[in-house]
């Protein structure tokens, strides 16, 4: 049995451990508590009712609607792991400076960072955008074409990546890629670029952004990078998306193979 003394000196520690981590918990709330006691409620998953509050908020059509309108839904109602309007900025950036003709975005997820890259692509251009997950895919499907893009545009293949990588050639045609979105399980970001090397679909000058590398973090994929020899890098400091107060990063690579 623990004394009232010393119990009453750990509330201090606690306190401190609450003040200086209450962003992480309360990302925790919003991410997780939320999303359990949402889902009894409403019977059905959090990416489901994303989906019903922006076809009931949004103008079908309207790509830059649709995602202040997932926006809206991040702030007030409930947190998805979209990129987001802060990181939002640097990819669409990216995506106007490069201006590339075939992109690969591995993890759709809804489709928030799939309508932001289709609608900053140059006329002829393809995004080409892997999920895993089938309940992720046929939202993000229905998101993409409400935003106006056909499959000429966008064509979304679901399965796991490390499936559809080596396929990229074979059944969809694709022979060099020129920019590449990394925003799927941050533990798969370093087996994927080795696969996008192993099956030559780099060339030089192929641009690579890689999402939250600070946070949850991928260590591994940025000690590869920065020994490899392939990459010149940086790494863009932001925050966590819809969260300012959490620190994360975002890896933007350019290939030049072997230095």
């Amino acid at each position: 049995m623990v004394s009232p003394a010393i119990a009453l000196a750990f509330i201090p520690f606690l306190l401190t451990l609450l003040i200086r981590y209450r962003h992480y918990f309360l990302l925790f709330y919003r991410a997780v508590v939320v999303r359990i006691i949402q889902d009894y409620l409403t019977g059905m998953p959090r990416e489901e009712r994303a989906f019903q509050y922006v076809i009931t908020h949004a103008i079908p059509g309207d790509p830059q609607s649709i995602l202040n309108t997932f926006d809206q839904w991040c702030y007030h109602c409930e947190y998805l792991s979209n990129v987001g309007p802060q990181k939002g900025k640097i990819l669409e950036r990216l995506i106007c400076e490069t201006a590339p003709l075939n992109v690969l975005e591995l993890g759709t997820y809804c489709g928030y960072a799939t309508i932001l890259m289709a609608q900053a692509l140059p006329v002829g251009a393809r995004l080409y955008t892997v999920e895993m997950d089938p309940r992720n895919a046929a939202i993000a499907e229905k998101v993409i074409r409400l935003a106006g893009f056909d499959e000429d545009t966008v064509e979304l293949i679901m399965g796991p990546s490390d499936d559809i990588i080596p396929h990229l050639k074979d059944k969809h045609g694709l022979q060099k890629l020129d920019f590449v979105f990394m925003d799927h399980w941050k533990r798969f970001y370093l087996r994927d670029l080795q696969l996008l090397e192993e099956e030559d679909l780099l060339q030089e000058g192929t641009k690579i952004l890689a999402d939250n590398v600070l946070f949850p973090g991928a260590p591994h994929f940025l000690q590869y990078i920065k020994s490899c020899g392939h990459y010149r890098y940086k790494v863009h400091r932001t925050s966590l998306e819809y969260f300012r107060a959490i620190r994360d990063g975002m890896a933007e690579l350019c290939y030049t193979k072997l230095q």
